[in-house]
């Protein structure tokens, strides 16, 4: 029997192409419920408060960069969604004092310009280079900084960037936000066309792919207006360069923070459950971290809302 078109972008592949009970037993889920999703190689972690989630994101950043000598350089792939926690890693390492010199820090996306065939300049007011600069990594005391040959962001000729994964830096963890489209950096489905017309490629397929360029799920368009352009849609570019499933897999750990600002109820519950269950769909994305040796799912308690109908 085919799967049903998507509920939102017929000519996409979605979450909601998954069956219909799937879904509504993920709705079901109550927080006692996900916190028992936890099974070995998957943790889902609570938080009370906005301060300790994003303090305990930003930990991660010293974490790793604590591990780096010159032996043995070690470095965090960051997101820019969400990114309160930026300027606290830097305050982080001024106050520790913090040497960086042999860390590494990955970008682990950018827009793409297919105008120029390029990735959209550090002047774009959406880039996303600029907001770890101007957040995070410009902030850091001059004498404590990462060197500049250790900051890796992609590029539209993406091979510099893939081969820094394979440099021997050693990344501790791959942190990440998930999309109302279910994704991580800028993994989104697929468009349902050519040798995908009929079903999504198989998780062994997507999870092969490595950085790339994509053309970007119309919700992820939308969700990227409301959660960074005051909702003008006109001033997000349609594709990006994305890292890959493939350098997710050469990350120790898979960190994803969920404070309810970005995805809905009903996903914070879904991918949690798809991965606890091990059932990897790469129409939904994040499912295919059911397959990672070790993955954190950490939820800001108070945003994970509610899947009860209620009209507004």
């Amino acid at each position: 029997m085919p799967r049903k078109p998507s509920h939102i972008a017929p000519d996409w592949w979605d979450y909601t192409t998954l069956d219909s009970e799937l879904i509504q037993h993920a709705a079901g889920l109550s927080e006692r419920d996900l916190r028992q999703l936890s099974r070995p190689g998957f943790k889902v972690v609570m938080y009370d408060t906005l301060e300790d989630f994003y303090l305990a994101e930003a930990l991660e950043y010293i974490h790793a960069w604590r591990q780096a000598t010159a032996d043995n350089p070690v470095g965090i792939c960051g997101p820019i969604g969400p990114t309160e926690q930026l300027p606290l890693v830097a305050r982080l390492v001024n106050e520790l004092g913090l040497d960086l010199r042999h860390g590494h820090f990955w970008g682990m996306d950018e827009w793409y310009d297919p105008e120029t065939g390029k990735e959209v300049p550090v002047s774009h007011p959406l880039s996303f280079e600029r907001a770890d600069r101007e957040l995070c990594l410009h902030r850091i005391e001059e004498k404590l900084r990462l060197p500049e040959a250790h900051l890796h962001f992609p590029r539209a000729d993406v091979a510099e960037y893939a081969d820094s994964w394979d440099s021997g830096v050693r990344c501790a963890v791959m942190q990440g936000g998930q999309g109302d489209i279910k994704h991580w950096a800028f993994n989104d489905p697929v468009k349902r066309a050519g040798a995908y017309l009929d079903a999504p490629p198989s998780p062994a397929e997507y999870r092969a792919l490595g950085t790339r360029i994509v053309e970007l799920h119309p919700v992820t368009l939308a969700q990227n207006a409301r959660t960074s352009g005051g909702g003008n849609i006109t001033l997000v570019p349609k594709m990006a360069i994305t890292v890959g499933p493939r350098e997710t897999w050469l990350a120790d750990k898979v960190s994803i923070w969920q404070a309810g600002t970005h995805d809905n109820p009903l996903g914070q519950r879904l991918t949690a459950l798809m991965i606890s269950k091990g059932l990897a769909d790469s129409a939904v994305p994040m499912s295919l971290l059911a397959d990672h040796p070790d993955v954190q799912f950490n939820y800001y308690r108070p945003g994970l809302g509610s899947c009860a109908v209620e009209m507004h």
